[in-house]
């Protein structure tokens, strides 16, 4: 395959081409080179399909957009391949050589020589047929473990490098605000330096294994009005700084990631992809940001038929061009033939458009896709495999015992224990009932951007291409000597409760029953969760109230799993049930995890990411909120959790001791410094997450009751113990003031240290002495937790 383009008027090799030369300067040259049809082409992908035969890719037919003719676009080149593997099902191997092929025929096409970069979604996992479903965003924060967050983006990433992808549509640092919307389950949690933490690490992981990592959805997607998926966004400027903005701030500085997407919503009538403040003078003029912005699926043409900000289609690229929107997604509709018009008539400057394509061409240059060695086959592939495509099936494995050892080791740790009355672990029971819609559905712990429930259920003819065991067979591994009954009494949203005698029959007949309740993952309606699937109230979906209540009226303990995508509201399991198993899409080795759980092999220790509703409508409501936010005497709605933010229970306990306050004054510019010790008492080993939260009792603002300012995991043995020592800078204080600047303030703070945002355990009250402090986006940003082991 031999992706070499002659240059023209020139014998020596292009500058462009140059590896030897500054990028900078390849960039200019080639852009002084290009005429504005071939600029723009840079500035547009296309919906393609790989081909399962391993020749060239086909265009996506999508319902929103017309038929794309490559033979008429590529000649003037083409900025980006829109999901290759993330389509239709194909081989991995022979998807990469279907996407190398492409790639060639556009390289020889164009006048230059560049080829398309191509991006695909990896939200939990590479969106991909046979690739790893590991568990969805809202367990990573369920885990409260950065460092194995980032071992799992790194090993999803080399998995989409090995088959010719460069840029993966994630993470989503959309912040919880009403859990209602259907996306919750795509979110890390709600609050803001769990998001920042967790999708820094991701980030970090993506772009270490050669990926261009893309944050979204920049900003406000997640607090549309009433949860509604796409619906205008309700909050002030400061609420925009210090809950939506800070997790994509701090990816951007400590993570590298090289794009960002914008949300959909727009704020105070303002759309983001038409908000030039925030894509241009935020993003980039204070935040330094020099990666690509590129536009979520169709949101440039929105500008025009749903925000009605723009006439026809050239005003929608030029006015997404002018915010700072660099590449048009999926497909061309703006920033083809009308930009290119609207350049020639005056209407949209020629300098918006080389402003954008520097960025794009910056991009490709840094990935090599301009080095004379460029090769479109990937490294999983060799010039030989061409010869025989149909050898490559199944060659190439993105599900093989690593990664599967990754999603099963976070799967465990994201389970969160919400109650347990001694019930679990269950010690050797003779007979187990099983009840509920999800207790025998493989796809029961998969969220909506999996493959199989993205794109899978569109092809029922083909395999899953992945392992997915039910919660039936792994308990019947897990407990080889206990006969299980089955029933599953409702489906998810059916409504059904015709099996309710029979759940209860069985309820009554064993020892335990287990009762598997919780979302279908789907989109736009076909599911309970996921993108489009929106809900009134947090009930439990269809009947399952119903058929969870009927068994809390027999007499046998009953455990409560759920696996699901959002919080819901329990009613009177919250009281009543033996134990609650909070799961959230915990991906393909999930259910092995929670029948370890159950078992006991597994000791929980995950943390609640997002609040468990009292009652199914108290939303929008996070713990992160002012004192009018929380229960009050003047309202009759109470919106205190029944179990908060941060909580989960183990196996085993801990005792929190001997808090030292080793600084109890500092300056608005210095640091506080405190040690206390955490002793595992129980029995078996453990792990404690340590939560520091700050509370701001007198502000010139009105401030969050408290807010997580740092946290740590502590893997302890029995009767071990660690002495934390923790150092805390006075920019953790600091919010948005009255000015809209941000500020740290002189006053008295309490720092909690708690198991959650409603345990706090040890209290330290400190005290920010001097004058009132401005600071920006080069503050610091976290505590630094020191672990010492103690006698």
């Amino acid at each position: 395959m031999n992706a070499d383009v002659a240059v023209e008027n020139t014998s020596a090799i292009a500058l462009w081409n140059d590896p030897t030369a500054p990028v900078s300067a390849r960039v200019d040259a080639l852009i002084d080179a290009m005429t504005p049809e071939e600029k723009t082409a840079q500035l547009y992908g296309v919906w393609v399909g790989a081909s399962d035969e391993g020749g060239e890719v086909a265009p996506h037919q999508h319902e929103m957009e017309e038929p794309v003719d490559l033979d008429t676009l590529l000649p003037t080149g083409l900025g980006q391949l829109t999901r290759p593997f993330g389509t239709v099902p194909v081989d991995p191997a022979l998807g990469a050589l279907s996407l190398a092929r492409t790639q060639a025929r556009i390289a020889a096409t164009n006048r230059f020589g560049i080829p398309a970069l191509a991006h695909d979604e990896c939200l939990a996992g590479f969106a991909a047929w046979g690739a790893t479903a590991y568990p969805v965003p809202l367990s990573w924060g369920a885990a409260f473990d950065p460092t194995l967050v980032r071992a799992m983006a790194e090993a999803i990433g080399r998995d989409m490098r090995s088959v010719g992808v460069h840029q993966g549509l994630a993470p989503v640092l959309d912040v919880v605000r009403d859990a209602r919307w259907g996306r919750v389950e795509e979110t890390i949690g709600e609050d803001p330096y769990l998001v920042g933490t967790i999708g820094t690490a991701y980030v970090q992981g993506l772009e270490s294994a050669g990926i261009v990592a893309t944050l979204k959805h920049f900003a406000g997607y997640s607090a549309s009005r009433a949860g509604r998926n796409l619906a205008p966004t309700s909050m002030g400027p400061r609420e925009r700084a210090d809950v939506l903005l800070p997790p994509f701030e701090m990816a951007i500085r400590e993570g590298g990631a090289r794009s960002v997407m914008n949300a959909y919503t727009d704020t105070d009538g303002i759309p983001s992809a038409a908000d030039e403040a925030l894509l241009t003078g935020l993003l980039r003029d204070t935040w330094g940001f020099d990666g690509t912005v590129v536009a979520d699926y169709f949101a440039i043409a929105f500008l025009k038929t749903l925000h009605g900000v723009a006439g026809d289609w050239a005003d929608a690229g030029g006015t997404a061009l002018r915010a700072g929107i660099d590449v048009e997604l999926p497909n061309v509709k703006t920033y083809g033939a009308p930009l290119t018009e609207a350049v020639a008539d005056g209407r949209v400057p020629e300098a918006l458009v080389d402003r954008a394509v520097r960025r794009v061409l910056t991009q490709k240059v840094a990935l090599g896709l301009l080095d004379p060695d460029w090769n479109p086959l990937p490294a999983a592939l060799d010039a030989a495999d061409e010869d025989d495509p149909s050898a490559l099936r199944g060659r190439i494995d993105l599900d093989g015992p690593a990664n599967r050892a990754l999603a099963r080791t976070l799967a465990e740790q994201a389970i969160v224990l919400l109650s347990n009355d001694g019930t679990l672990p269950l010690d050797r029971p003779r007979r187990i009932a099983l009840i509920g819609p999800n207790a025998d559905e493989p796809a029961a712990v998969l969220g909506c951007y999996s493959f199989p429930q993205h794109i899978g259920v569109r092809h029922p003819d083909t395999p899953l291409g992945i392992e997915l065991p039910t919660l039936r067979e792994t308990l019947a591994a897990e407990f080889p000597d206990a006969e299980i009954t089955y029933a599953r009494g409702t489906g998810v949203d059916d409504g059904d409760l015709s099996g309710l005698a029979e759940a209860t029959r069985l309820a009554r007949e064993a020892d335990v029953a287990l009762v598997v309740l919780g979302d279908r993952a789907g989109l736009f309606g076909r599911g309970t969760s996921g993108e489009g699937c929106d809900v009134a109230t947090l009930a439990l979906p269809g009947a399952q109230q119903q058929l969870l209540d009927g068994l809390l009226d027999v007499d046998t303990p009953v455990v409560t799993v759920l696996l699901a995508g959002r919080p819901y509201a329990l009613g009177r399991a919250v009281g009543e049930s033996a134990a609650i198993v909070q799961s959230f899409f915990p991906g393909e080795e999930g259910t092995r995890a929670i029948a370890g759980v159950l078992a006991g092999r597994v000791n929980p220790s995950g943390r609640l990411p997002v609040s468990v509703p009292h009652g199914p409508g108290s939303q929008p409501g996070t713990y992160l909120g002012a004192p009018l936010a929380h229960a009050s005497q003047v309202s009759t709605i109470d919106p205190t959790p029944a179990f908060a933010f941060g909580h989960g229970l183990s196996y085993t306990r801990f005792e929190w001791t001997d808090l030292t306050v080793e600084t109890q004054e500092t300056p608005t510019d210095g640091e506080f410094a405190l040690s206390l010790t955490v002793r595992n008492t129980g029995e078996r080993s453990g792990t404690e997450v340590v939560q520091l939260y700050l509370h701001d009792p007198v502000a010139s603002v009105v401030q969050p009751v408290q807010r997580l300012i740092g946290y740590t995991r502590l893997e302890l043995e029995p009767m071990e113990a660690r002495r934390l020592r923790i150092t805390i800078p006075a920019d953790l204080a600091s919010f948005t003031g009255r000015d809209g600047r941000r500020i740290v303030e002189p006053g008295e703070l309490e720092l909690r240290l708690s198991a959650s945002s409603a345990d706090p355990r040890l209290t330290a009250r400190v005290t920010l002495t001097g004058a009132e402090r401005h600071v920006d986006h080069t503050r610091r940003l976290h505590a630094r937790i020191l672990q010492e082991p103690t006698t």
